[in-house]
């Protein structure tokens, strides 16, 4: 256990409370996973908290507490029931003073193992004898949890791809029942959960249980092949969807033009100029093209910019005898790409030939 991580756990019990690291950081560190999103779990009330840490944190409205020390992110929650749900949110909650009622809150079993300051395991649920079955078992009734907060269907199938898991055979039947449960979740979580699968190793695990169950086809997504790249949007791009899924701007810009590198099949010096070095290498690893070819032609690219044109607007006007207008553009864009296929050098007198023989043709 790190320092840092051991120092927030005896802060908290030499100020007279229980606290147990608890959940992914756990089941990682005993799967031999490095991790650094650190959950703790308390008897301290959340005024505890602001008391001991008061100059680093941030809280949230279901008394969750946050501190961000180096390269960790740790989350401290107050021990608690969670008495009431309102699409996935807990609308009322109860703190209370008991581990076990604590972690019987929580979606599976593995998520469930504890460890306090001396790196004693608390395993009340059996986490750790799911773990060593590669299992992913529900905490307590499966349809009521899946009813409580569906996005535990897809936390579930997530888990089983990333860890190379089998879903125990109650939640798998609860699974098959309530898949559509899954349309009433935001497109933003949606979009996590898929990243996280897609971002994996294991993506095809996870793609082949979305398909099992008829979660694809419920979100309008489908694939003929998809390669591994270490890039999430490209691995949007080799999905064909019906939908978008919450992207920013950026994001959304970035699936359309890898797609359309993707569809080309084709990386040349006017895909760099056009899409940028980034897209086009990440098309080149879907595409199986050597991305130091393609850093190379970027560095060598005759003309990066149509400001870089050696050549004036009013020389075009000129030359072409028209008003300023839109044509300017179109006839610099058409110059730029004789000079990216080496049809001509970005030379004054090259480019003036060239917009004669525009004019002519």
């Amino acid at each position: 256990m790190d320092k840092i991580i051991k120092k927030v756990l005896v802060s908290l019990e030499s100020s007279g409370y229980k606290a147990y690291l608890v959940g992914g950081y756990v089941r990682d560190h005993l799967l031999g996973i490095k991790s650094y999103d650190i959950d703790i779990c308390t008897n301290a009330l959340p005024k505890d908290l602001h008391a001991l840490f008061p100059n680093n944190y941030n809280s949230n409205t279901y008394g969750g507490f946050n501190l961000k020390i180096n390269k960790y992110n740790i989350d401290i929650t107050t021990f608690r029931k969670e008495l009431k749900y309102d699409k996935r949110k807990p609308t009322e909650i109860l703190y209370i003073d008991n581990l076990e009622e604590d972690i019987i809150r929580r979606d599976f079993t593995i998520n469930t193992i504890c460890m306090d300051s001396k790196e004693k395991i608390i395993d009340l649920l059996d986490g750790v004898k799911d773990l060593r079955l590669r299992k992913i078992k529900m905490v307590g009734n499966a349809q009521e949890k899946l009813e409580e907060d569906p996005l535990r269907i897809l936390r579930a199938i997530r888990f089983a791809a990333v860890l190379n898991f089998e879903i125990d055979e109650e939640l798998d039947e609860c699974i098959k029942k309530n898949y559509e449960l899954v349309k009433t979740l935001s497109d933003i979580r949606v979009k996590e959960e898929i990243s996280k699968i897609l971002l994996s190793k294991n993506y095809l695990i996870g793609l082949e249980l979305l398909k099992k169950y008829h979660i694809l086809e419920l979100l309008g997504i489908s694939y003929d092949r998809i390669d591994y790249v270490n890039d999430i949007c490209g691995m949007w791009a080799q999905l064909n969807l019906e939908k978008n899924f919450a992207w920013t701007k950026q994001e959304l810009t970035n699936i359309i033009n890898i797609r359309q590198i993707i569809d080309a099949g084709v990386i040349d010096n006017k895909t760099i100029y056009k899409y940028g070095l980034y897209v086009s290498s990440v098309a080149a690893d879907i595409l199986n093209i050597n991305k130091k070819s393609v850093y190379k032609m970027a560095q060598k690219l005759p003309i990066k910019s149509v400001k870089e044109l050696q050549i004036s607007s009013q020389e075009i006007i000129n030359l072409l005898n028209i008003e300023p207008s839109k044509k300017i553009n179109e006839v610099k864009k058409e110059l730029v790409y004789l000079i990216l296929d080496k049809k001509i050098k970005n030379k004054n007198n090259d480019l003036k030939k060239a917009i004669i023989k525009l004019k002519e043709g």
